[in-house]
């Protein structure tokens, strides 16, 4: 880009001075030489004056106005006196030829310095100057190739911004540093950054808050102290004793499917009950017709059949009269009629179901062909009988009729209830059943009063042979669910105010809750039962003040379990700011 000026030499084109103006000694014009092919500079300095006088100034000053670059290299002074002397062509330079197959740079002048500088004045009163030497013929012109090289360049990538800035403030950047570096990329990060944090927190605090959760810190069993309860088994068949909640108390005997007789009527009862529910305050529940096939069923007391035989074709029967029928006077012929009307009349659809619901109950071992049992083909086991006898007794509706010692029909007549167990003793009744195929066989449940809880025990002896069968059955039932209500006891578990659980808020916030009042379990020698905490409503509050009732403790289950309220110890708050940003999941 920068142009430099040969040193030694006058103006391109014109001959160098001499010390003597003229002659044939007279050096020759300097020759134009191949150095000047590779002056590229753009800037030169202004032109130093030769001293050939105002008028040559004054032409150099005019071309300089046309040349591109801005500024000139300072020519050294040479003598302009001495004529230029036009050299022959064979003399002359001639530009260098191209190497290697590359065409050569050329210099080629921007203006002609070999104008005749105009004659300067005379001084008043000096006298005429000399004619001036007659002028050399100006060189030939050197031929200029078609086209010159030029230089391509690429184009540079961006520079940083700091580079950019230095090359406006004609400031060079500092050099590269390892702390400029760091510098520069804190600089470029730490907005993202910050930027960064301050979405995570508004994310964070406008989520959704967590449910908060009931969290047990207590036991969750309690076992009672003693070894493996004793119960007086009869001598044969088969026995099965439970609490209701509380679990097995014991067995006896293979259980294995045989005859049930009219215990068998359990089942009966329990099905017309679920599709046929007597409603809250209904005492007697819908009418059912007598037909005649209940009448004529009725007069097969004279074959050994237990039934009702009061009823007359045409009239009507409540559902709580046809249940009382069957589970105190055992009246197979009321059995039948219950069973048609559930089924429209088709008794062996109503067989399905007994069937249907024995094995929702886990009863694996029992298969039912009639509904009243009379059947020998319709078996089942001492403990899958305690099973459907555990339901039962979460039915008031029907434990209210089983525990009657007796019924009066709607002609006026009373039937007695051949469970002998009642009344007395807590016992709830629940079916008899005899026959000779089947001897003689019980299901039966009782109640107890431990502590503050109602505890009820279900049992069953099936296969008693013993003269005569039903009452040895009886009998030996009653040891049975003497014994058991005998090893029921209470123990306290928990005491009023202890800390049983907490209230996890979801982001790390505890609030303890404490047991309202004292809590025994109930039980016997060797039992082992479930501690549970759960809310009350099932949904727990963000806030709450210290006192507040949110969930019930526990201990056993079903109709044995014993339940009490806790409460929070102290206020629960909402989570704070701090916990809303930094919760994680």
């Amino acid at each position: 880009m920068f142009r430099a000026v040969k040193p030694g030499s006058g103006p391109a084109g014109k001959p160098a001075d001499s010390a003597s103006a003229s002659g044939p000694d007279r050096p020759a014009a300097a020759k134009p030489s191949a150095d000047d092919s590779e002056r590229t500079a753009v800037f030169r300095a202004p032109k130093v004056d030769s001293g050939t006088g105002g008028a040559g100034k004054a032409s150099d000053e005019a071309a300089d106005s046309e040349r591109t670059a801005v500024f000139r290299a300072v020519k050294p002074d040479a003598k302009a006196s001495a004529p230029a002397v036009e050299k022959p062509a064979a003399s002359r330079p001639v530009p260098p030829k191209a190497v290697g197959g590359e065409r050569a740079s050329t210099f080629v002048p921007l203006r002609k310095d070999d104008a005749p500088a105009p004659a300067k004045p005379a001084a008043a009163g000096s006298a005429p100057a000399a004619p001036a030497a007659p002028e050399a013929a100006a060189p030939a012109p050197v031929p200029v190739p078609e086209r010159s090289e030029r230089t391509t360049q690429q184009p540079l990538p961006p520079k940083p911004p700091l580079d950019m800035l230095a090359d406006l403030t004609n400031n060079p950047p500092p050099p590269p540093s390892p702390m400029r570096t760091a510098v520069r990329r804190f600089k470029i990060y730490a907005p993202l950054v910050v930027l960064l944090a301050v979405v995570l927190a508004v994310v964070q605090l406008v989520r959704p808050m967590p449910e908060p959760k009931l969290t047990m810190t207590a036991k969750s069993s309690y076992t009672f102290d003693g070894g493996n309860p004793v119960l007086p088994w009869p001598k044969e068949g088969q026995a099965y004793m439970a609490a209701a909640g509380l679990g097995t108390v014991g067995s006896f005997g293979e259980q294995k499917p045989v005859a049930i007789g009219s215990v068998a009527k359990t089942m009966t009862a329990y099905v017309i009950l679920k599709n046929h529910p007597l409603k809250k305050g209904e005492k007697k529940g819908p009418m059912i017709d007598i037909d005649q096939t209940a009448v004529d069923d009725g007069a097969k007391s004279s074959e050994g059949e237990s039934t009702v035989g009061t009823l007359k074709a045409g009239d009507k029967i409540s559902e709580y009269d046809a249940l009382a029928a069957i589970m105190i006077p055992s009246a197979n012929n009321v059995a039948r009629l219950l069973a048609r009307w559930d089924s429209g009349g088709d008794q062996d659809a109503f067989v399905k179901k007994m069937n249907e619901a024995a094995k929702e109950l886990g009863m694996a071992n029992t298969t039912y062909t009639d509904p009243s049992g009379l059947d020998a083909t319709t078996v089942s086991t001492a403990e899958d009988q305690v099973k459907l006898g555990l339901k039962v007794v979460e039915m008031p509706e029907l434990i209210a009729i089983t525990k009657l010692p007796e019924w009066t029909d709607q002609y006026g007549k009373k039937w007695r209830n051949y469970n002998t167990l009642i009344p007395g003793n807590g016992a709830l009744g629940i079916k008899t059943g005899s026959t000779t195929k089947a001897g003689g066989n019980l299901l039966f449940a009782a109640e107890k009063q431990v502590g503050e809880t109602r505890q009820l025990i279900v049992g069953a002896v099936l296969g008693q042979y013993g003269v005569p069968i039903l009452d040895t059955a009886i009998a030996a039932s009653k040891q049975v669910m003497l014994a058991t209500q005998k090893m029921l006891v209470n123990a306290p578990v928990v005491k009023k105010g202890d800390v049983v659980g907490y209230v996890d808020d979801g982001l790390g916030g505890h609030t303890p809750v404490v047991a309202t009042a004292d809590v025994e379990a109930v039980g016997w020698p060797s039992l082992t039962v479930n501690v549970k905490l759960s809310a009350g409503d099932g949904k727990l509050p963000q806030t709450a003040k210290a006192g507040t009732e949110i969930g019930v403790l526990t201990v056993g289950e079903g109709a044995s379990q014993v339940k009490v309220p806790v409460a929070l110890q102290s206020d629960l708050a909402a989570p704070g700011i701090g916990s809303k940003l930094t919760r994680v999941g």
